[in-house]
């Protein structure tokens, strides 16, 4: 693995970080202050977080990025979409099947789709 490979999936998993703190204070906010139910406020949550990752992928970690494309755009948000469709299917899983609460779940759908968001974002935003 080149050096700039490896600062590259720093730069990601920094940038991750952030969006997964976006990720739960939307989800947490909405369920708790707003009531709304966890699966919704989930949906909604991962949404504003893949806008968010999106444009600090754009600016910060795919640094040999191209301008960006409308197409690039739409495969980013189409991947950001089954990531969503991945993460409720965890949600629903964790929570109603396994009984976790819904914040453990939600670490638990975010370690499963990492990995499929970076494999499929770095291709999409790199062209």
């Amino acid at each position: 693995m080149t050096r700039e490979r490896m600062l590259e999936i720093i730069r990601f998993c920094f940038v991750g970080g952030l969006s997964l703190m976006v990720d739960f204070a939307v989800l947490y906010s909405l369920t708790e202050f707003a009531g709304m139910y966890y699966l919704y406020s989930s949906a909604i949550s991962f949404g504003v977080s893949v806008v968010f990752n999106y444009w600090l992928c754009v600016k910060y970690v795919f640094k040999g990025a191209k301008k960006q494309t409308p197409r690039q755009a739409i495969i980013f948000f189409a991947m950001g979409v089954i990531g969503l469709g991945l993460n409720q299917l965890c949600m629903w899983f964790f929570v109603a099947v396994a009984g976790f609460h819904y914040l453990i779940a939600k670490l638990g759908a975010t370690v499963i789709v990492t990995a499929w968001n970076y494999v499929t974002k770095r291709k999409a935003v790199k062209g």
